[in-house]
């Protein structure tokens, strides 16, 4: 049964605070990655066996069939012998022709064989499905603990089973007993409830979190009450795969392997439950204690590059080798240079000459044919390169001897156009067209003036603003400080006001975006539409009016117009006022600039992804790291929220309390099952386990309620210990009414089940409609 939470989900957002100026550098907690968990060959103990052969029917083979661990001994032993994970690698070993299988921890032994490791059971679930991977690891199990009978195990099985196991998989499980192993009796019986018992429990709330789920059984006077239990689909083997995706989620390109195995390691060894989640995760990012408390760093394995340091002298030789080697290439670039030159100056002297044979030319003829060799329109051509050549060669050599550039006379080169003074009455046609040309080059002449004129003025008016600015700081500078402040400040809601517009310009559903569309659809309905000749659709004559085309400059997110001159860029312009501010201004300091506080290494984005200290993006050791911080405390308190990872049921608490309040209606049971609260499983070992529990139980029930929690001895081998000491104790009566014999078996079928109070019971059949 699943109970569905309608509480909603509500968390305060906070910002970390900012890392303080003069923080102490400790050293950070960094751990290695853990490698797989091979343990090496685990010898067998056959003592257990043969101290059993006096007593063959008194003593059982208990096995705790855990989707995590299976667990296996004798009932007369105080812990078991072999714990051993449901899992088998087999292959076929091409150089000895042989089929080999690793069972357990061994099939870690290489990549070959994790490479080929299977599970006995269903992903997720406690049912198993692999059954030729349960017999592999039950043969394991046999061997080691020293089983030596041909064809028999020769001693009564205990085992245990999830709650409200499938029918198939036990009638399974019965044919592999009783069939492969010729089991003389096998007794079933539910983990959590040989785990209770363990710990003397007679009425109260087993709340069992193991590998795969989470059940809540309410048991009153040592009976379980099956019909009310309850689960929850989540427990170690989910938390693990969360983990794994918040990591991942966490490093996309993460260069190292994450496997479950680690993400196991670390759920035990790093995480925590949170006594007041909320208030701890809003925190959790502030410098204060995260690289001393809360901060964890795993670190991977990785190759770093390695730099070599170059003594003195090998470097003073370097810097010679690179003075050298400058030196030389000054005086390559000042050889070309002298080339150039000189073939410029012949060029020169060679259009000169060719100028003084156009000019002493005898016939028209005669020049047409010089300009004609030289592919030149006419003689201005002519004499334009010559000009140009001349006013290079000048430059060049006041640059080779270290002169200022001679300035630019421009009112002289207005008077280099001769032709705009004469009529054009008075010219051929080629005269006419040199004037054409003269006019164009006075005219750019003359747009040359105008510009440097209007930079005179603007470099006197900034002067100007300058002067004017210094003798306002030297004068009364307490104005000029509020003024340069509050320009700061408008500088600042301008940059958030244009991030604001930028936004709001790719928001199909911004207000900008909408009257954009606004206009654009007033624009397709205004004015009447033609029709076409010869009919046919409306004719669109958008563009025949060159009115039309503004609407681009509407709609457009940015001014489109070239006549506009481009606006000052505000973050420029901040950068500018606040160097004056730190120069001026003593409560202004580089922590208050905008780059500090846009600053990556200070943000909570920083300290979630690298810690609290900078990162080095060239460094491979850090980036094969990981930092776990909110995952610490988030992995954990899934079971208690469930909506964190996306799971549609309700949280623990709420099902303790549609138990309680909701399927028992006296008060002397409910305060029975809330008067002992208890924990098992390996999913309940975080330290604060019971107080979160406990704090939220009180918080959710009525006030006249006792609430005591408490947890297992052992939750992880207190199941086991449970099934051995039932065994032990146990009378033969309550034994025969537990136990399904091998005749039994053979005479009922292997979906016989025998009902009794630590055991699964079987289902009412309904029937519709009578």
């Amino acid at each position: 049964m699943t109970i569905t939470s309608i509480n909603r989900l509500v968390t305060e957002r906070r910002f970390p605070t900012p890392p303080p100026d003069s923080q102490p550098q400790s050293n950070p907690r960094v751990y290695p990655a853990p490698d797989f968990p091979f343990r090496g060959w685990q010898p067998p103990k056959e003592d257990g066996y043969r101290q059993s052969a006096a007593t063959p029917s008194e003593s059982a083979i208990v096995i705790d069939n855990g989707a995590s661990t299976i667990k296996a001994g004798f009932s007369f032993d105080k812990s078991p012998r072999f714990l051993v994970p449901p899992i088998m690698a087999k292959f076929k070993d091409r150089k000895f022709n042989k089929y080999c299988a690793f069972v357990g921890y061994d099939a870690y032994a290489d990549a070959t064989t994790r490479g080929q490791i299977r599970t006995a059971f269903e992903q997720n679930t406690s049912i198993p499905t692999n059954w030729d991977i349960l017999e592999g690891v039950y043969d394991y199990i046999f061997l080691k603990l020293g089983v030596d009978g041909e064809g028999t195990v020769g001693r009564p099985l205990v085992i245990t089973e999830p709650v409200a196991n499938l029918g198939h998989s036990r009638r399974m499980m019965n044919e592999m007993l009783f069939e492969c192993y010729n089991a003389p009796s096998v007794t079933y019986g539910i983990d959590s409830l040989f785990s209770y018992r363990q710990n003397k429990g007679e009425s109260g709330l087993v709340v069992s979190s193991s590998h795969t789920s989470t059940h809540i059984i309410p048991v009153l006077n040592r009976k379980p009450q099956m019909q009310m239990c309850t689960r929850l689909n989540w427990g170690g083997s989910q938390a693990q795969e969360y983990l794994l995706k918040l990591i991942r989620l966490k490093y996309p390109t993460f260069p190292g392997k994450l496997s479950l195995e680690q993400m196991e390691s670390y759920i035990k060894q790093y995480c925590y439950l949170s006594t007041d989640f909320p208030t701890e995760l809003s925190t959790y990012l502030d410098w204060t204690g995260l690289e001393e408390k809360r901060d964890i760093i795993i670190q991977y394995p990785f190759t770093e590059q390695v730099v070599v340091e170059k003594s003195a002298e090998e470097l003073a030789r370097i810097a010679e080798r690179k003075k050298e080697s400058g030196r030389r290439l000054q005086e390559q670039a000042a050889k070309m240079r002298l080339e150039k030159l000189i073939k410029k100056e012949q060029e020169l002297e060679y259009y000169q000459k060719l100028h003084n044979s156009y000019v002493n030319a005898p016939t028209k003829k005669e020049q047409r044919r010089i300009l004609d060799d030289q592919e030149l329109k006419d003689e201005a051509a002519l004499e334009r390169i010559i000009r140009d050549l001349d006013k290079s060669i000048k430059k060049s050599r006041n640059k080779e001897l270290g002169a200022p550039e001679e300035e630019e006379n421009l009112e002289e080169q207005l008077n280099r156009f001769p032709l705009l003074d004469v009529p054009d009455d008075q010219l051929d046609e080629d005269g006419i067209k040199e004037k054409r040309h003269q006019r164009l080059m006075r005219s750019g002449v003359e747009a040359r003036i105008r510009a440097k004129a209007e930079k005179e003025r603007e470099r006197a008016r900034v002067a100007e603003e300058e002067r004017k600015d210094r003798e306002m700081r030297e004068n009364h500078f307490n104005e000029w400080l509020a003024a340069r402040r509050q320009q700061r400040h408008a500088l600042l809601a301008k940059i958030k006001e244009q991030a604001r517009q930028k936004a709001d310009s790719s928001n199909r559903k911004g207000i900008a975006s909408q009257m954009r569309m606004k206009t654009l659809a007033n624009l397709a309905s205004d004015g009447p539409k033609r029709k076409r000749r010869g009919g046919g659709d409306y004719d669109d004559d958008f563009g025949a009016n060159d009115d039309d085309w503004g609407v681009y400059r509407t709609v457009a997110t940015e001014p489109a117009s070239d006549d506009e001159e481009p606006e000052e860029d505000p973050l420029t312009a901040l950068k500018a006022l606040e160097s004056e501010l730190l120069q001026f201004d003593p409560e202004f300091s580089e922590k208050d600039t905008i780059e500090a506080q846009n600053d990556w290494t200070k943000s909570v984005l920083h300290a979630f992804l690298r810690g609290a200290r900078p990162a080095d993006p060239e460094s491979q050791r850090e980036a094969n790291q990981i930092h776990l911080n909110v995952e610490r405390i988030r992995v954990p308190e899934v079971v208690f929220q469930p909506a964190i990872a996306g799971l549609d049921q309700a949280g623990l608490i709420e099902i303790i309390e549609g138990i309680v309040m909701s399927r028992f209606s006296n008060f002397d049971q409910q305060q029975a099952l809330l008067k002992d609260v208890f924990l098992t499983g390996g999913n309940t070992m975080f330290p604060t386990f019971e107080e979160r529990l406990r704090q939220e139980l009180i918080a959710a029930l009525p006030c006249d309620f006792t609430i005591n929690v408490r947890k297992a001895n052992d939750p992880i081998l207190d199941a086991w210990k449970g099934a051995a000491s039932w065994w032990s104790t146990s009378d033969g009566i309550e034994r025969e009414s537990a136990t399904v014999t091998h005749a039994e078996y053979m005479e009922k079928g292997s979906d016989y089940i025998k009902e009794h109070d630590l055991g699964n019971f079987v289902a009412p059949s309904f029937t519709f409609g009578g």
